[in-house]
């Protein structure tokens, strides 16, 4: 379900569509400029960077931290241990200047992907619509316009006579012909002059690659559990048992590490039940999606993915070429504005940043923007209609009656709307209970208080929730009186407002809250 997930059902079908919305009939009012500043406290959706040249001095990185950045996304298709190590070092360096701000941290895989051999002479070769092209799956083989290697040694029993292949981000697009032993023949259908070592990618096909090979083993082991990191990004996931053997692989060591599924094929799409049911998070990536199937597609995979996250709880970012013309200019397109806003529109937890971060020559910009087209998103969502119509979507799903704690989060959801509080409280060791709260996608900010510095960091990724840890939660009532005290003095509440309260009466019990309260903050 989405925020527009209307609560009927039909069969084999979900009903979606967009937020209501409350927009100003003032059309001046509308078309003012409003550069507004930025209030991490306000702000719901959660935003994602990746590090790179552009954005990983210090310097760089506390105007980001200021900015609003949530998660710093390293990406490992890229640089070596040493360079993310350097980076990760001058992260925690910005964020000792930024005092009281949080940012969570990323290990994106490379992933199974398949990539063109070099060539003969190196730099370039030139292809001609019509010609013959053999793809060898010889890598040491070194290449030219007639013939080119690849990574993939399954090529030939993968494709067959009439197949696409898409090669350098589908800037050259190839028809097999007939397949060989360790070759394939194929047609260039389009002119191009491309380079050594690039992308590959077999629209339909199942890849027979393992998602987590030898180079993402060694990457989580050794550099990601031992650097603390918080959440891995998996790349290429294509069924749950991809999600199953990265934990049964991190073992008790990655127990605190949260696992965020890339879906970016046909097959992960099929199998996108069993992956969401074993991941803790999903990114929508819709470059190489947008390479596995046709382009009109990916908005109708973009919005039932990220209505099914809704509906199960669990955060989704939506990633890949949201603001991509930041790489070289200092404004967006506004085809990349509107696809931001309605990417919140639709329900997503988080937007991320990719080249227009790491490469670009606005990454400060580039966030900045990203910021204020969520702000102005969320300012028009009609939280009282959302509230129904995500309530109506889940008693649908569950005939049998909800959990306990998801019923009383779902009521304290209400009740904040019902007696106009100005915010909710979540007092929860995993940070479960603001979960929960979360997907009931409430007007008010959630304040989850923990003790859990994991659950601190969790925070990061879903929509809504605002940390604030604590040295223990034995004693409710005290705890939620520091709860207020910190929420006054950042500016949450102020005195006299009606707070909601949502906690256990077993303290210190993972899963049992079975609470709410409101009070007033004095």
């Amino acid at each position: 379900m989405s925020h527009g997930f209307s609560g009927r059902s039909m069969k084999n079908h979900s009903v979606l569509g967009q937020a209501a919305v409350c927009i100003t009939d003032q059309m001046a009012d509308l078309a003012a400029w409003d550069g507004s500043s930025c209030d991490p406290l306000t702000r719901k959706t959660t935003l994602t960077c990746t590090m790179g040249p552009s954005d990983w001095d210090v310097e760089t990185l506390v105007k980001m931290i200021n900015q609003g950045l949530n998660i710093a996304r390293f990406n490992f298709s890229h640089g070596d241990f040493e360079s993310h190590s350097k980076c990760l070092a001058n992260l925690k360096e910005a964020l000792k200047q930024c005092p009281g701000k949080h940012v969570a941290v990323m290990l994106d895989t490379k992933g199974p992907e398949i990539r063109s051999g070099f060539f003969a002479a190196g730099g370039k070769v030139e292809l001609e619509a019509g010609q013959d092209l053999i793809l060898t799956t010889d890598y040491s083989f070194k290449g030219d316009a007639h013939k080119i290697a690849c990574t993939y040694p399954k090529l030939p029993q993968s494709v067959k006579p009439g197949s696409i292949i898409l090669m350098a981000d589908g800037t050259v697009n190839l028809e097999v012909v007939e397949c060989y032993e360790d070759s394939v023949k194929t047609r260039v259908l389009n002119h191009a002059i491309i380079g050594e070592r690039k992308n590959m990618n077999l629209p339909g096909v199942r890849v027979d690659l393992p998602c987590i090979g030898e180079k993402e083993a060694n990457d989580i082991l050794n550099w990601g559990l031992p650097n603390g990191i918080d959440f891995i990004s998996a790349s290429f996931v294509q069924h749950g048992d991809d999600i199953r053997g990265l934990r049964k692989l991190m073992g008790e060591a990655g127990k605190n590490v949260q696992i965020i599924s890339k879906i970016e094929s046909t097959e992960g799409l099929r199998n996108f039940d069993d992956i969401l049911e074993a991941s803790d998070a999903i990114m929508i990536a819709r470059g190489d999606l947008g390479m596995e199937m046709p382009p009109e597609k990916v908005f109708l995979a973009q919005k039932m993915m990220t209505a099914r996250c809704n509906l199960a709880g669990k955060p989704v970012i939506t990633a890949t070429q949201m603001l991509e013309s930041m790489i070289e200019n200092p404004r967006p397109t506004r085809a990349e504005v509107s696809d931001v806003a309605d990417a919140v529109l639709d329900g997503t937890d988080g937007v991320m940043l990719s080249g227009e971060a790491a490469n670009g020559k606005f990454p400060v910009n580039a966030i900045s923007i990203q910021r204020r087209i969520c702000e102005s998103a969320e300012s028009v969502i009609d939280y009282d209609s959302l509230y129904l119509r995500i309530r109506e979507a889940v008693m649908n799903q569950h005939p049998e009656g909800l959990p306990v704690a998801e019923s009383i989060c779902s009521n304290a959801v209400a009740l904040a709307s019902e007696v106009d509080a100005s915010l909710i409280l979540a007092l929860s060791q995993t940070g479960s209970t603001s979960r929960l709260l979360g997907k009931y996608r409430p007007r008010q900010q959630i304040l989850c208080v923990t003790d859990n510095k994991h659950a601190v960091a969790h925070t990061a990724v879903a929509r809504g929730i605002l940390p604030f840890q604590v040295e223990s939660l034995q004693d409710t009532e005290t705890v939620i009186a520091k709860a207020l005290e910190y929420a006054k003095s950042v500016g949450l509440v102020k005195v006299g407002d009606k707070v909601v309260a949502v906690h256990g009466i077993k303290e210190n019990t993972a899963g049992a809250t079975n609470m709410m309260e409101v009070v007033y903050v004095e």
